[in-house]
């Protein structure tokens, strides 16, 4: 006769088959559950094979119940026979959360400081969501009903723009692919998640706004240091991570020769010119050799100061957009000029200088051909725009 299963929770009880399996009365052991072995006398009866599959059925059973209880999870007769029915395996060690954290944790082995900060504030705002909406995070509710509340708890609640909800989508697709290598889940619904950042302002100075700030004269030392911090990465086109760990040792009388944080280049060499040289000649042989550092947070607020004061101060309008909704905002460009604003800089002048395009993008180290384009484009409207204004007084 076939060996049958009675399992019972929460008031249900089911009937199932343990398939494969069979078994004669007189072979059946009712105290533990297992089929005999035969008689010397009687054939063999496959109870080590039947009993197998009896161990493998129970075993299943019992880890689709830890895993309920582990999440918190009241199951339905559904639940339970949906898991049971699959052939996927049950990973009961599943605990978002602190898989996230591991992610997190392993990930500063590889990743930038930058990138391991993004991470742990993507974190805080999917615990938020969770918090906020009774949403249990888990690897098996992350599907496309997650992705609908939580853009909306994005958009609706924390008021988030377009290309933010982009880059947390992206986080999180990142750290569910690493999950899934790592045998955390099993789950796909993930890669259906689209959420395509939008084009937005390349804010940079113009040659003329960057040597206005430049030379200007600025009566505190603090702020002279942050502009000729800021100064320097619009010379030489590094990002504000490699101009902090920027030592005496990585500069020669023509190049800086330095490891790129960012893409983990190794000897990336950046040629200098007469304004990068004479801002290192400013600190040479004292406390802030090679250049003055500053915590970021700090050095934003004090840039925007310099700028200010200097009167980079031309009307930049701005779009965003918040789910389908547009912001539109025009202020003083000194409000939006940033650290991350030099390197821009740096590539759109020597483009309009006419530096070829491959050397810059040699100088700069950027990957994604998308993102140099952006320049390029720009670079070419303002050529175009100082032809018009020569050759149309003609």
């Amino acid at each position: 006769m076939p060996v049958r299963a009675l399992i019972t929770f929460e008031g249900f009880r089911i009937r199932k088959v343990v398939q494969g399996a069979k078994s004669n009365e007189k072979h059946w052991n009712e105290k533990n559950e297992r089929i005999k072995p035969p008689l010397k006398s009687e054939a063999y009866n496959y109870h080590l094979e039947y009993n197998d599959k009896i161990e493998r059925f129970e075993q299943k059973a019992k880890e689709i119940f830890r895993f309920f209880h582990i999440n918190e999870i009241i199951p339905t007769r559904d639940d339970f026979l949906s898991r049971f029915d699959s052939d996927k395996s049950v990973n009961i060690s599943n605990d978002l959360v602190k898989c996230f954290e591991e992610f997190i944790e392993k990930g500063k082995l590889t990743k930038a400081e930058r990138t391991i900060k993004s991470y742990v504030t993507a974190l805080n705002v999917f615990k938020d969501f969770g918090e906020k909406h009774n949403y249990s995070l888990r690897f098996d509710t992350i599907n496309n009903d997650f992705f609908t509340k939580f853009q909306e708890f994005c958009f609706f609640d924390k008021k988030t723009k377009n290309n933010y909800f982009s880059r947390l989508i992206t986080t999180l697709k990142t750290f569910m692919r690493w999950a899934m290598e790592n045998g955390y889940h099993e789950n796909i619904s993930f890669l259906k998640f689209k959420a395509p950042e939008e084009d937005i302002e390349v804010i940079y100075l113009t040659l003329e706004e960057l040597m206005k700030l430049y030379n200007h004269k600025f009566e505190t030392e603090k702020l002279r240091r942050v502009r000729d911090f800021y100064c320097f990465g619009c010379f030489t086109g590094l990002r504000f991570s490699d101009l902090k760990n920027l030592r005496p040792s990585n500069i020669t009388e023509n190049e800086i020769k330095l490891n790129i944080q960012k893409t983990r280049t190794i000897d990336h060499r950046v040629p200098l010119n007469v304004y990068s040289k004479e801002i290192l000649k400013r600190y040479k042989d004292t406390i802030w050799e090679p250049l003055p550092i500053i915590s970021s947070q700090k050095f934003n607020k004090y840039i925007k100061e310099c700028c200010r004061i200097a009167e980079i101060n031309t009307p930049t309008s701005i779009t965003r957009y918040v789910g389908t909704k547009r912001l539109d905002r025009t202020v003083p460009k000194y409000e939006l000029i940033t650290s991350h604003t030099a390197r821009k800089t740096f590539v759109t002048n020597s483009l309009v200088l006419g530096m070829k395009e491959m050397v810059v993008r040699n100088i700069t180290g950027h990957k994604k051909e998308e993102t140099f384009r952006r320049y390029v484009k720009i670079a070419e409207s303002l050529k175009q725009e100082e032809m018009s204004k020569a050759w149309g007084k003609v």
